[in-house]
């Protein structure tokens, strides 16, 4: 089956071939840090069994890479300094990392507010002034998303000093954390590493450990599933997502769809752009509607029904059978649907969008609408749809699939390939796309644990930024995760609606979680 685009970069990785060329993990290169004080362990993919030694000032170590291709080296632990030359050698050849420091390196990662780029922060030109710093050094990790756990980033990426051109489009919170560190250790360099991306739910970063203890084999199963076979993956969820439904509308449009009053929608587009009323400023559920004519022979090659991007989940029926469900605001939606959903004649194709926030609805352009065929032709589908609002409330069951909010996905594809580096910490700031949902105490714990397995560091320290004021007041149902000390000490207020990420009616507060996990 086809693979939804937005997976494709993280999940086309082969076997190495015998003579593959010799790498670094991609989290270490040219201007890279490594941390202080424990065991540098050196990653990297070379040939099946080539044995290599590694070199780092006066440190030596040897590897061997396994029958994958990949290797592991620990150096010994090294004080703050530099730079060095990081060198790997097989026989027949080498790669190296130059001006390399030995000094502290946090892991920065969360949805949008640590996302938040250093240019739209307060007094930004002033701050420009003294951006440049040559121990300060950054690194941003692509975003991507993967089934299963990789070893390198979906696209190229690299170290850089901070300088006035290079920290602008950096997280703001982790850089500036990292200026008032450098003024306390001004010997010290500092590596940040920035794994972020705006509007993800915290299941999505979770460790294939977290995720299985927390959400089960079920959910597992499924998301391997999906790997093989999309459209037999969101057959088998869909049952979940019609119950909900059912849960909170009578009408079911994808079985009768003339149960329903339709209105013609003027232009494919965001729908608050389309001079229709009742969608401006909607947020909630809107379904669409379009019959497709296909003649006996094109009905049973059967092919991809491509919707563009939607804003922001959907549902999509052929028919009355589920093709496809996906949310995000960025990734086209191409749903395969066999010959056997099609029928000659008048076809219902059905889509149920779901907004949040903003603005929803087909993304477009028109021309991105369409049913490509088995035999290499198209049937355009920009235009003649009608839509329907639907009074139900409230979000919807997601898939594991889910592009920001799926099983793992985006941990996969963005810090597993980290691999074992070391750490000095990690900067955690999410908790708004959690807000309303119980057990974020649950998930936290899954995901500062992930961190520590990942790391070989079991007292790991992660720091939680805890957004105030927002949401309704929750009492106590967001300080539970604190443990009974912190609790007594921790202030009362409001927090994300009981999901353990707020902390009182001030700004945001960082807070340890306790090594090991035990309160």
């Amino acid at each position: 089956m086809k693979r939804a685009a937005v997976l494709l970069a993280a999940t086309m990785l082969a076997p190495l071939p015998a003579a593959a060329q010799l790498t670094f993990s991609p989290a270490i290169g040219d201007q890279g840090v490594l941390q202080r004080d424990k065991p540098i362990i050196v990653e990297g993919a070379a040939a099946p069994g080539a044995r290599l030694t590694v070199t780092l000032g006066d440190t030596i170590a040897q590897a061997k890479a396994g029958k994958d291709g990949q290797w592991r080296a620990t150096l010994p632990a090294m004080k703050a300094g530099g730079p060095y030359v990081l060198r790997a050698a097989t026989l027949d050849a080498a790669v190296e990392a130059k001006g390399v420091m030995v000094g502290d390196v946090w892991l920065c990662s969360g949805q949008s507010n640590m996302e938040f780029p250093v240019r739209r922060a307060l007094d930004f030109d002033n701050q420009m002034n003294s951006a440049a710093d040559p121990m300060l050094r950054m690194l941003t990790v692509p975003k991507a998303t993967a089934t299963q756990p990789r070893r390198t980033f979906g696209e190229p990426a690299s170290w850089q000093a901070s300088t006035r051109e290079t920290a602008p489009e950096f997280s703001a919170a982790c850089w500036y954390m990292a200026r008032e560190l450098r003024k306390a250790e001004p010997g010290v360099a500092i590596g940040l590493i920035d794994a972020t991306w705006g509007g993800t739910a915290i299941r999505a970063w979770l460790d294939p450990v977290a995720t299985r203890a927390i959400y089960g084999a079920e959910d597992a199963a499924l998301l391997a599933l999906y790997d093989r076979d999309q459209l037999a993956a969101n057959v088998q969820f869909a049952p979940r997502w019609i119950d909900w439904w059912r849960s909170r509308e009578k009408v079911e449009p994808w079985i009768m769809p003339d149960a329903v009053q339709w209105s013609p929608v003027p232009g494919i587009g965001p729908w608050d752009g389309l001079g229709e009323a009742p969608l401006r400023g909607f947020t909630g559920w809107v379904w669409f509607r379009r019959t497709v004519t296909l003649t006996a022979e094109q009905a049973k090659s059967g092919g991809t029904l491509s919707l563009g991007i939607i804003d922001d989940g959907d549902q999509a029926f052929v028919n009355g059978k589920p093709v496809g469900n996906s949310f995000g605001w960025s990734n086209p939606r191409d749903y395969e649907v066999p010959g056997s959903y099609w029928k000659a004649g008048a076809n219902e194709v059905l889509v149920a969008v779901w907004n949040s926030y903003g603005t929803g609805g087909f993304m477009g352009p028109g021309e991105r609408l369409k049913l490509a065929l088995a035999d290499g032709s198209s049937i355009p589908l920009g235009d003649q749809w009608r839509y329907w609002i639907s009074a139900a409330k409230g979000t919807p069951p997601r898939p594991p699939w889910d592009t920001i909010a799926g099983l793992g996905l985006i941990g996969n594809a963005m810090v597993a390939p980290l691999g074992g580096i070391g750490l000095r910490g990690v900067a955690w700031y999410q908790g708004e796309s959690d807000s309303g949902q119980t057990g974020y105490d649950v998930r936290l714990r899954g995901l500062i644990d992930g961190y520590r397995r990942q790391s070989g560091d079991p007292a790991l320290p992660v720091l939680v930024v805890g957004l105030a004021g927002y949401g309704a007041p929750g009492g106590d149902a967001g300080r539970e995760w604190l443990g009974p000390a912190a609790r007594r000490t921790a202030p009362r207020g409001r927090d994300n609606t009981g999901n353990g990420a707020g902390f009182g009616d001030r700004p945001g507060i960082a807070h340890r979680y306790p090594s090991g996990g035990q309160e």
